[in-house]
């Protein structure tokens, strides 16, 4: 069976359009933090938006894709940039657990700043703020708590969904 008849195929490049929605929501979030509640991004707040980004990419990529090796593809470059999400969001965590660690004013800042991303749309990828600023929790959680808990959703609904494909009778 041709893949774009497949009542799966197009069921899957939903899912990964839901997927692309759903980082974009959480990127607009983002910046409502910081343009609405005055809570600027630091360099780890930074590299969990560029995850978000990339899944958002990776997913437009799958709910485009012509064929299930598409979908593949997508689904393992959305998860790798999950990975990275929770990374970026779980040494986060850490750094506002043990104030003596830092993570402002140094080389990730430098790195972060750095990328072109940076200084094309500087108001969504330049850090403005430092790592150990705490914020106020939002439900009993820290911005950075929520952030892991939507990169480790992420990568689970990526790593545990198993597409049900059409089984040809050839």
């Amino acid at each position: 069976m041709n893949a774009q008849l497949d009542p799966a195929f197009r069921r899957e490049r939903l899912l990964y359009l839901l997927l692309t929605v759903v980082c974009l929501a959480l990127l607009g979030g983002a910046l409502y933090f910081q343009y609405v509640l005055h809570e600027d991004p630091c360099p780890l707040c930074i590299l969990a938006r560029y995850a978000l980004v990339l899944i958002a990419i990776f997913g437009l990529v799958g709910a485009v894709s012509r064929g299930w090796a598409g979908i593949k593809v997508a689904r393992v470059l959305a998860a790798l940039s999950a990975i990275g999400g929770m990374a970026a969001s779980a040494y986060l965590i850490y750094v506002q657990a043990n104030p003596m660690v830092s993570c402002g004013y140094d080389v990730v800042e430098a790195f972060v700043d750095a990328l072109p991303t940076s200084r094309l749309l500087p108001q969504v990828f330049q850090v403005q703020g430092m790592c150990q600023t705490m914020y106020p929790p939002i439900l009993g959680l820290t911005l950075p708590i929520w952030s892991l808990a939507a990169f480790v959703v992420i990568f689970l609904a990526l790593a545990l969904h198993r597409p049900r494909r059409a089984i040809s009778l050839r």
